[in-house]
């Protein structure tokens, strides 16, 4: 190091005003100031502003002379700490270790939750660098608008054991009212191209066969077998079969009447939006069936559709059979594969949301797997969930923020 220069921490604190930095900047432009590092943060138009400078050792005192004038004349408060040239170098080693965000999501975060999430940061030892808040402030004259919380933690050190970190946060996600999401910051992360959907109690709030049971009146026995095959008690491919048969005689027409009517999960609209905005790639993966995945293809611009077809007879009727080969969980897993070598998309920057027992294999086939509102095992094996709010709740996941997305009450 040379001998000649020395490193000052500048920590400056108060009410945030337009032009404060650059008043700063200029003063340590002035000097020669090199910028080693810089951080920011505002919390209710009070900011927290951290500069570490490198600059001549003849020069500090001045420097810091004026500085303090300025600051005082600007009505905030500045202090200084030498660095050591060894603790500065020991800080810019650790600069290698791995980074990872963690994403915690909720209607509304409380100082327990938030424990809870750190605590298992802490005993893991690892550092929070930084901590962003991605969903617009809530009012608290009218706490029913914009009614979802998001902290976005940047996280750095060496991580032991991964999978047990997401197991005990998703530990806590199933009792405490939040969702988490865990992630290596890396490329793939800021890159994702490619998102997989289930339909059936994902894209829409109702799963199909049983409405057309209920219409035909075989619901209380289609449910039941819907149920088992979801929770991964029975094999999905006999449990399909035998479902399908039950709808024999059912017309047609029926089916369109549901179409019409489907119920659109919370956020499905803003969630479609943004990611064809941003170019994404998207697919409906679903065992259920191509009539109505074809309706949401149509609605939302999709991409890819793969579901099953349903047989149906000359006069109209379902016949109780299905054409070609179904699509459970191993199927889909495949196809997440095949579109993203279609597109030419690395594995690590495809996503993958469902909910049941046969999405598990693109959950973790996919390099983002979140089980949404999904079903205790497969929440519990998933690597990440979202139950807590829509399914708009994904973007949070991807990093973006009200503010890049123009909702009121915004960052």
């Amino acid at each position: 190091m040379d001998n000649r220069k020395e490193q000052i921490l500048i920590r400056i604190s108060g009410k945030d005003r337009i032009g404060l930095t650059n008043e700063v900047m200029s003063i340590l432009s002035r000097y020669d100031a090199t910028i080693l590092d810089i951080g920011q943060a505002d919390i209710h138009s009070t900011l927290s502003l951290g500069i570490l400078i490198r600059i001549d050792n003849h020069l500090a005192g001045d420097v810091m002379k004026e500085l303090l004038f300025k600051t005082t004349e600007l009505g905030v408060t500045i202090g200084f700490e030498p660095v050591p040239d060894d603790e500065y170098e020991a800080w810019a080693g650790r600069q290698g270790r791995n980074r990872y965000i963690l994403t915690v999501i909720g209607r509304s975060l409380s100082a327990a939750q938030i424990e809870a999430a750190t605590g298992i940061i802490a005993r893991h030892e690892l550092n929070i660098d930084a901590i962003k808040r991605l969903t617009g402030r809530m009012s608290i004259e009218h706490p029913e608008r914009n009614v979802r919380a998001c902290v976005e933690f940047s996280i750095r050190g060496s991580l032991d054991d991964k999978e047990a970190f997401q197991s005990e946060l998703m530990a806590i996600s199933a009792g405490s009212g939040i969702d988490f999401s865990f992630q290596k910051d890396d490329m793939y992360r800021r890159m994702r191209r490619l998102i997989c959907f289930d339909m059936d109690s994902t894209l829409i709030q109702t799963e199909c066969i049983d409405e057309l049971a209920r219409r035909h009146g075989v619901g209380e026995q289609v449910a039941a077998i819907t149920e088992r095959a979801m929770r991964g008690e029975i094999d999905f491919r006999e449990s399909f079969t035998e479902r399908v048969a039950l709808l024999k005689g059912l017309d047609v027409s029926v089916m369109q009447d549901i179409a019409d009517n489907l119920p659109i999960t919370e956020g499905t609209d803003r969630l479609m939006t943004v990611l064809k905005t941003c170019g994404y790639k998207i697919a409906i993966l679903s065992g259920g069936f191509t009539f109505f995945g074809e309706y949401l293809q149509r609605r939302y611009g999709i991409d890819y559709m793969y579901a099953n077809e349903l047989e149906v007879g000359e006069d109209g009727r379902l016949t109780g059979r299905y054409v070609g080969d179904i699509v459970d969980g191993r199927r889909k897993a495949d196809l997440l594969k095949l579109i993203a070598q279609t597109e030419k998309v690395n594995i690590a920057q495809t996503i993958a949301v469902g909910d049941g027992a046969n999405d598990l294999p693109m959950l973790l086939e996919a390099g983002l797997g979140i089980a949404f509102h999904a079903k205790p095992r497969v929440k519990a094996s998933a690597r990440q969930s979202l139950s807590t709010i829509g399914l708009d709740g994904i973007l949070y996941f991807l990093g973006f923020k009200d503010s890049h997305l123009g909702i009121q009450g915004q960052l």
